[in-house]
């Protein structure tokens, strides 16, 4: 039996709940994000805004000297969290098999449930359809057999998208699209493989993974499982997984450093919440780093003691990113936050010693903080990433 993955993925999300709440600002360039006066990033580029080269991640600064005429709002944290559970709680009719990337973005494994729901392409169309008639807002849905192939379908046809990449059509679709929509290959790999005439997938399938690892190094073997439509990876929510993480991949590499912390604080607090939420502990943080020439670095930490305190994961991927940047800092493509090595609070290992006064102290502020942000949203408090 095939499998058949969705990716969900709601279109410019914090942008369309502003448009949804004031209509008024239909058809204007909008960015959600910090203002440019406080060194504040786009969190949400509408798609009047992109034409002009404005994108998530980038300095506000930059994004209105690319478009002056743009609106620029505030990120409503409490509202876009009110949206996304709602979200959430569509694409749970259908599967219990649905594994969070963000607070707008979902893999579903919905094998095996067409009997309730019907073939895989209509659990799509009805959640698409619920979306807009329950929510007034829009997803973009991918339907293929692996997550790899599920995400780039939802990216093919933005927005209002439904792309369907079936078994005996993958070389099909991926062929002839360009290089660069394979995951992790940014301007730098790009430019080395137009060096060999390799511009669309197809000819970087054509090519042996000796031939290409001249020009990629050991991301070789990856980007060509790739091509060809590989990915075993299973749909995995919170609470089964080996481990947690978020990161990001960044339309242009970012060289500021204060600015790369800020997102690295962001994704540890949203890794925390997660553990929390899943009832579970780590011991090891791990940090993924890559370059624009897709050099990917992974650099963790172990901890003696297993714990889900915001303050203590910061500690560690904080220290993990001045060593690392102390020494061979480069501008970064991705950044992301992992945690691993996970346990159960009710473990044996972790009922030998009670937990120190400072976690516990930590630990009812990370519970406070996670009920205010359950029930007003990401943006209705703010922890500096100066902590820890």
């Amino acid at each position: 039996m095939s499998r058949w993955i969705l990716h969900v993925d709601m279109d410019e999300f914090f942008a369309a709940v502003e448009r949804l709440d004031r209509p008024s600002l239909a058809g204007k360039p909008l960015l959600v994000g910090g203002s440019a006066e406080g060194r504040g990033v786009v969190s949400t580029a509408s798609y009047e805004a992109r034409p002009f080269g404005c994108c998530s991640a980038m300095p506000m600064a930059q994004a209105l000297r690319l478009c002056p005429q743009a609106i620029v709002l505030p990120v409503r944290g409490g509202r876009y969290a009110e949206m996304s559970r709602q979200v959430f709680e569509i694409v749970r009719r259908y599967t219990p098999l649905v594994e969070p990337l963000s607070i707008d973005e979902a893999f579903l494994d919905v094998t095996g449930t067409e009997r309730l729901h019907g073939p895989a392409v209509e659990v799509a169309r009805r959640i698409k359809q619920a979306v807009g008639d329950e929510l007034g807002l829009v997803a973009s849905v991918g339907v293929a057999p692996n997550k790899f192939l599920a995400k780039l379908a939802s990216d093919l046809e933005k927005p209002d998208g439904l792309t369907v990449i079936p078994p005996d059509r993958i070389h099909e679709v991926l062929d002839p699209l360009p290089v660069r929509k394979l995951w992790g290959i940014g301007p730098v790999a790009e430019t080395s493989l137009r060096r060999l005439g390799i511009r669309r997938v197809g000819q970087l399938r054509a090519y042996s993974q000796r031939e290409l690892r001249r020009a990629l190094g050991n991301a070789a073997g990856h980007l060509l499982k790739l091509a060809n439509g590989d990915d075993s990876r299973p749909v995995t929510p919170d609470h089964d997984a080996k481990s947690i993480g978020q990161e990001q991949t960044f339309a242009t590499d970012i060289a500021n450093r204060e600015q790369l912390l800020a997102i690295l604080y962001e994704q540890t607090q949203e890794v925390a919440r997660r553990l929390r939420r899943a009832g579970l502990l780590t011991r090891t943080v791990t940090l993924k780093l890559r370059h624009g020439d897709f050099t990917t670095l992974s650099r963790s930490r172990t901890m003696e003691r297993p714990t889900d305190v915001t303050d203590t994961l910061w500690a560690e991927a904080k220290a993990i990113f001045n060593n690392w940047a102390r020494y061979s800092f480069q501008p970064l493509r991705l950044a992301g936050v992992t945690a691993s090595n996970l346990d159960t609070p009710g473990g044996r290992q972790l009922d030998l010693f009670a937990p120190p006064i400072d976690d516990r102290r930590q630990r009812t502020i990370d519970r406070t903080v996670d009920g205010i942000v359950e029930k007003f949203g990401k943006g209705s408090i703010r922890r500096g990433p100066g902590a820890g």
